[in-house]
């Protein structure tokens, strides 16, 4: 069963916060990757992301196992993503390795996903503001492969523009299966997430 609340309140928190540009005319851009990763999970475990009075952010929660999974979406601007951070982190007494960060990656082809356990932005606006707010790199990425713009595109004009028919699917699958992993591992060490997403070929 996935939804099972913990016993004796032992459990451990993950937070899971996909990036991505608020409102319709960024939906199914390759910036908000990270949204349709968030939304696909919170409806495999029946779960519905509300934003709560006053907060600037979409949020929903659910046990699995002996973890307490946060799904978050910031509802923030791309590059004020991390705004949300502090009180979240206050709230449920988070530690950076206890949060995955789902953001596009330029350097990975559509369709393909992989994790970091750390790092730096490599220029991404929305870790960058992570970075800061978390005042540390030490969390989680799950990133979603978007590819290289053309030579006659530039990158904001890429990021912010919608997939053709084919990335679209490669990249929808690629989601689809890095759920599959989250809820299969959603009771396991997120380095045992980190391996199986990494493992696939594709």
């Amino acid at each position: 069963m996935l939804k099972q609340k913990a016993q004796n309140n032992s459990y451990s928190e993950l937070m899971i916060i996909g990036l991505g540009n608020p409102g319709s005319k960024y939906e199914q851009t390759r910036h908000n990757v990270g949204f349709d990763l968030i939304e696909l999970l919170s409806g495999q475990l029946n779960l519905f992301l509300k934003k709560p009075l006053f907060k600037n952010y979409r949020y929903a929660s659910t046990f699995l196992g002996n973890r307490r999974v946060h799904l978050v979406e910031p509802l923030t601007f791309m590059n004020r993503s991390g705004n949300i951070l502090p009180a979240l982190v206050s709230k449920y007494s988070l530690k950076p390795e206890n949060i995955i960060i789902v953001t596009d990656n330029m350097d990975l082809p559509p369709g393909r996903c992989r994790m970091k356990p750390g790092g730096s932005s490599a220029g991404h606006n929305g870790l960058k503001s992570i970075i800061q707010y978390l005042d540390t790199g030490k969390f989680f990425r799950l990133y979603v492969g978007i590819g290289r713009p053309s030579k006659d595109l530039s990158v904001v004009d890429h990021v912010l523009g919608v997939f053709p028919s084919e990335d679209y699917s490669l990249v929808q699958n690629a989601i689809v299966q890095a759920v599959k992993s989250i809820i299969a591992q959603s009771d396991a060490p997120v380095e045992q997430l980190l391996n199986e997403i990494n493992s696939r070929k594709n």
